[in-house]
């Protein structure tokens, strides 16, 4: 653990040397005495690698650090002793991920041109900021703008605001916001820009402006966005050396200030003043409508590449039939390394519960598979991704480049931060009533002696939020699990991101200490599901019509 010089200390605490000294010694004495205090073999070998991936030596795993890189390395030697194959590159555990950071380069350049053909500057900070592009150095667009509401694609829930109006080649502009009678998981889907940016590549857009919506939800407002207009983002590059982007044929261009937005609908058939009182109520159904003026935007974007590590090992399958198919389980290595001092001092975030627990989950479960002396009928990938801080982009890289030719992903089983302060009495799978994983999962908790608990906080969307995510985005059915609210459980939920969420005292040895019995049952439950996944004579499909698999073109059942 960082702490101020000595000298600085004594000075700013007003106390002998010696004391301090002393002070020190029985704190760190303490520390140690419940860190090393004895427990049965499974849970101390649970505890051993959270001990190992949580100490102040890995500097908080963040993605493309040196320790990261430890970090990976002590997983692969875990996967080897587990006896799992390799699941990597060129026949090792260690899949090399391309990595790079990029951000805006300068202000950019944004010119309306109005409905008489003249030419009206925008200004940086005032008018607009622009977005960063990381599948190019330099945007450079010119196309005519056309109003889209609150630029939701998507007919099959009720909402066509793209409905009779032809966007191709041309610069689309919608409101931030999404409407609220939508599912809160289907919300959090649409309602990202990024995702509005996809919906209008696929109608033939080549570029998106959003403006700036109280409504909008998470969303920074625009004094924020200009303020913060260098804030840096991460994403995996492609074989052709491009920064990976979902919506490259449409980019985000920028974000339109609420006070600026009346200059884009200068000389338009609706007013920005119209639309702009009902643009607070995101119920709201405008119709689309091509704007009377164009736009030229020049966005330039600077990168910085680096390289990360997800750590792959297998078990194959023992059946000739199903053998191809693999069933993942996936938990995050990386957290957010070295930030801002809390008031001890301490500038290392240890990411103990995010998510050394879950990696420890998963060597363990590893173990459990091969301790039963019968292999798994489906073949069972145990991964540990890189860059989930980042925008859970070693997870993304891995679903797109998969390291298993002649395999087919059928499942993933997600672990991220299990909160095991308490003595759980029941398990969330968030998405397991989105799939046939549902009644597998509901069956797994029963004979582990757990109860199967409805997600309690479906406005967190957290079907949407964590690795296997990017798994459903392939149309594999997908869940994440967690210990329930039951019992203590809400209460030690709540206090873990109240005190210790993303800070530096989420360590070992701090209180309220891990349950690592509660581990070791987390542990069990988790083997349990994936047994059955595994094993089970069907192969997982989503539910007839659900959104997801419908929207990522899964297998559905009849």
């Amino acid at each position: 653990m960082l702490r101020f010089p000595l000298a600085l200390a004594l000075v700013a605490l007003a106390i002998p040397a010696h004391a301090q000294v002393v002070t020190d010694q029985t704190g760190t004495a303490a520390k140690n005495e419940i860190i090393t205090a004895p427990l049965p073999q499974d849970q101390a070998a649970m505890k051993a690698h959270v001990m190992f991936l949580a100490t102040d030596a890995m500097q908080g795993r963040e993605a493309g650090s040196h320790e990261y890189d430890i970090a990976a390395q002590y997983v692969a030697s875990q996967f080897y002793a587990a006896g799992l194959r390799p699941a990597g590159d060129n026949g090792g555990y260690l899949q090399r991920v391309p990595l790079t950071t990029f951000k805006l380069a300068d202000h950019g350049s944004f010119t309306l041109t109005g409905p008489d053909g003249a030419q009206v500057p925008l200004l940086f900070g005032e008018d607009y900021v622009p977005s960063a592009n990381a599948a190019k150095a330099t945007t450079d667009l010119s196309a005519p703008l056309v109003f889209v509401g609150f630029g939701i694609d998507a007919p099959g829930e009720g909402h066509d605001d793209y409905a009779g109006v032809d966007v191709t080649g041309k610069i689309v502009v919608f409101l931030n916001g999404v409407p609220e009678d939508l599912h809160s998981e289907i919300r959090a889907t649409l309602g990202r820009a990024s995702s509005k940016a996809e919906m209008a590549a696929r109608r033939g857009a080549i570029g998106a402006i959003v403006i700036d919506n109280p409504t909008g939800g998470r969303s920074w407002p625009f004094s924020a966005l200009a303020a913060n207009w260098q804030r840096a983002a991460t994403t995996w590059v492609d074989g052709e050396g491009n920064g990976h982007s979902p919506s490259a044929a449409a980019p985000m261009l920028a974000t339109i200030s609420r006070e600026s937005a009346a200059k884009l609908f200068a000389g338009a058939p609706t007013s920005w003043e119209d639309i702009a009182a009902k643009a607070g109520d995101t119920s709201t159904k405008f119709k689309p409508f091509p704007l009377a003026t164009s736009l030229h935007a020049i966005v330039n974007t600077e990168r910085e590449d680096f390289v990360s590590y997800n750590v792959g090992g297998l078990i194959p399958g023992s059946d000739p039939d199903l053998a191809s198919e693999v069933v993942v389980l996936t938990a995050h290595l990386d957290h957010v390394g070295v930030g801002r001092a809390d008031a001890s001092g301490d500038t290392i975030y240890n990411g103990a519960m995010d998510n050394a627990v879950g990696i420890a989950s998963l060597i363990e479960e590893a173990k459990r598979f091969q301790e039963s002396g019968k292999p798994p009928r489906r073949s069972v990938l145990f991964l540990a991704v890189t860059a989930e801080e980042k925008g859970l982009v070693g997870s993304d890289y891995f679903a797109n480049n998969p390291t298993l030719p002649g395999h087919r992903l059928v499942a993933d089983v997600n672990l991220d931060m299990p909160i095991l302060t308490y003595a759980f009495e029941d398990i969330i799978a968030f998405g397991a009533d989105r799939s046939t994983l549902g009644p597998i999962v509901r069956k797994a908790a029963e004979d582990a002696g757990v109860g199967y608990s409805p997600d309690p906080m479906p406005e967190q969307s957290l079907f949407v939020r964590s690795d296997h995510y990017r798994f459903v985005q392939q149309g594999i059915p997908s869940v994440f699990v967690w210990p329930g609210y039951a019992g203590n459980g809400e209460a030690g939920t709540n206090g873990f991101f109240a005190d210790h969420y993303h800070k530096p005292s989420d360590e070992v040895g701090q209180s309220p200490a891990i349950d690592w019995e509660a581990g070791v049952r987390f542990i069990n439950v988790n083997y349990q599901i994936a047994r059955e996944i595994a094993d089970a004579d069907q192969t997982p499909v989503w539910n007839k019509g659900d959104y997801f698999g419908t929207l990522y073109e899964g297998p559905m059942a009849d």
